[in-house]
Parts: C-alpha cells; sequence; structure tokens
C-alpha cells in the first residue's frame, strides 16, 4: 500500500473519525483531573496566606507580615507578571487600597475576604494557562506515541529539550520526556528525520504544531543558520487540535484547514509540495466527512482521532517511515 494511502490502514470511512460520546467523556475527566493537579499549589499557598495572616488582629497589620507580602497583591488582583513592572511604592498602593476597600470592610471575617481575593486572582491565572491544556495534553499524547512506535520498530531516536534546547541521545529510560519535549529525530529508510513541535515556519510566517525536515537534528537551532529556516528541507507538516469540547470542534478544524491550505500554497510557491495530515481529539460528523473527502483526493495525506489508541498508533507508525 502506497503511503499516501496510509489513512486507509485505520480508516475505512469519514464515520471512524468522529469522536464517541465516551471518548468525549473520558477527555473531560482528563482535563478536570489535570486542572486539579494544577489547582494544588494554588490551594496550598491559599491555606498557607491563611495561617500567616490569622497572626495578626487587623487588616492594616498585615503590612508588617513580609512572608505574605507577594500574596496581598494577588490578593489585590496584582499577577506575578505584572508585579515584575510595578515600583515598590505602587505595589503597597495597590494592598492599601485592597485593605481599605475589602479587608476593613470585612470586619472580623478579613482574613477570609483576603483567602477569597487571593484564590480569586490566582483562579483567573490558572484559567488562562488552563485555555490551550487540551492542545498541551495531546501533543504530549502524540509524542508519546511516536516514542512507543519508534522504541516498537527498534529506531534509536534523539530528543530536543525544552529548556536547555540540547539534543539528548535517546536513554534506556524515557518516563516522561514528553513533558520536556520540543523535537524527535530519527533515521529510516528514507534518511535522516527530524520533527519539531511548534516552531514559526518562515515561509509561512505563522507557528505551525508538528513539521519534519530532512536534516540531522544538531542542524535544527535557534538561530540564523537553522535548517528548518531554509524551505527545501521540509517534507511534511500537521495540525494537532487537542481540545475535547465539542462545541469548539468545527472552529479548531476550520483553524487547522486553514493553516495547512496556508503551508501548501506558500510551498506551492516555490514547487515545493510537502504532505499534509490531520490529527484531532473532537471530531464532529461534518467534520469527519471533509477531513474524509481531503483523504480521497489527496489533499491530506493521513488523518486520525486523537481519542483513538488504534488510529494514532497506525498514524505514528506511518510518520515515522515517511
Amino acid at each position: 500500500m502506497s503511503k499516501k494511502k496510509a489513512y486507509r490502514n485505520h480508516l475505512k470511512s469519514s464515520k471512524d473519525l468522529v469522536t464517541t460520546y465516551e471518548a468525549t467523556r473520558a477527555g473531560f475527566v482528563a482535563l478536570a483531573l489535570e486542572k486539579n493537579r494544577k489547582a494544588t499549589p494554588f490551594v496550598a499557598e491559599a491555606r498557607a496566606l491563611k495561617a500567616e495572616s490569622s497572626k495578626v488582629s487587623e487588616p492594616q497589620k498585615l503590612l508588617t507580615v513580609s512572608s505574605i507580602r507577594s500574596s496581598l497583591l494577588t490578593a489585590a488582583g496584582i499577577s506575578d507578571k505584572a508585579e515584575k513592572y510595578l515600583q515598590e511604592k505602587d505595589k503597597l498602593k495597590a494592598i492599601q487600597g485592597l485593605i481599605k476597600n475589602f479587608l476593613k470592610p470585612a470586619g472580623n471575617d478579613f482574613v477570609e475576604e483576603l483567602v477569597f481575593r487571593f484564590l480569586l486572582t490566582r483562579g483567573d491565572q490558572l484559567g488562562g494557562s488552563m485555555r490551550n491544556l487540551g492542545g498541551t495534553l495531546g501533543e504530549r499524547k502524540l509524542a508519546r506515541a511516536i516514542i512507543s512506535s519508534l522504541n516498537l520498530s527498534k529506531i534509536h531516536y534523539k530528543w530536543l529539550h525544552t529548556k536547555s534546547k540540547k539534543w539528548i541521545t535517546r536513554s534506556n529510560d524515557d518516563t516522561d520526556i514528553e513533558l520536556h519535549l520540543a523535537g524527535i529525530s530519527w533515521i529510516n529508510s528514507c534518511g535522516v528525520r527530524t520533527l519539531i513541535f511548534n516552531r514559526n515556519i518562515p515561509l509561512v510566517k505563522k507557528n505551525v504544531d508538528l513539521s519534519f525536515l530532512e536534516c540531522e537534528p544538531e542542524e535544527v537551532k535557534y538561530s540564523k543558520n537553522s535548517a528548518h529556516l531554509v524551505p527545501k528541507n521540509y517534507i511534511a507538516f500537521g495540525e494537532l487540535k487537542g481540545g475535547i469540547d465539542p462545541a469548539g470542534a468545527d472552529e479548531h478544524w476550520k483553524t487547522a484547514n486553514s493553516a495547512l491550505s496556508r503551508i501548501r500554497k506558500a510551498f506551492a510557491k516555490k514547487s515545493l509540495t510537502p504532505i499534509t495530515f490531520f490529527v484531532g481529539a473532537a471530531i464532529e460528523k461534518s467534520m469527519s466527512a471533509e477531513i474524509y473527502s481531503q483523504l480521497k483526493s489527496g489533499i491530506l495525506a493521513n488523518a486520525a482521532n486523537l481519542t483513538n489508541d488504534e488510529q494514532v498508533a497506525s498514524l505514528c507508525n506511518w510518520l515515522i517511515t515517511i
């Protein structure tokens, strides 16, 4: 079977792409668990704040407790990011405003009011970081699936560490590397293959979820002489949408479809034809028909539902061979 028709290994019709109710439910549960995990430090901070602030008898004396200074700013609505840009006089003004307008009017309940407002700001910050949680979890799942396919095929690989920006040779213990991974590289029968996640592609002038290059991993750098700046190095691009909410499914596909179309057009102007593929967690019936139509016509080379382990494994087995 040709690589262009590799999707037939796991898709028989457009119906196979549709996300099941069970998968949607499991996805929401996974998101809820992850949100609770990420909220745990905030709850612990709130408890510590309550314990420290309970040591004073009135709101104004909170200013004398140096250990809760940063927490007072948070309760005043100042985020960690905003705090870096404020002078001490501005910080003091914000805290005094909190005390005057909210803590003093609360009377004997000023500690509870303080903790409540602290959690209100922290919750807003958590909400911001949660907006792309589905995408983050989806990227991790796909990265782990690719690693699993490489391991099963006995293919050695290197991976790019997000913080150190260094390529690391695979070790016997690859536990949780998907949490710190920005790229993977391996060698197959076609040559060296290097996959990078969420990098800006100059020819497209946008970030692309998954970009496959034919180059040595060390040639992909964070500098002007990086291989990812050379259009002819690309062999494939993929869009990954990990959000599980059915309400946003259609919009996710429209965004991904537009991105892939933009990629194909940009490279066509250079007489280059990298293949494209799509992976999504929330795929509704109307979307699945359009995606499958593009697969049959060859516009898309492959596609899979991220919630279907067999489809993901099949797509990853294809990815490591292209």
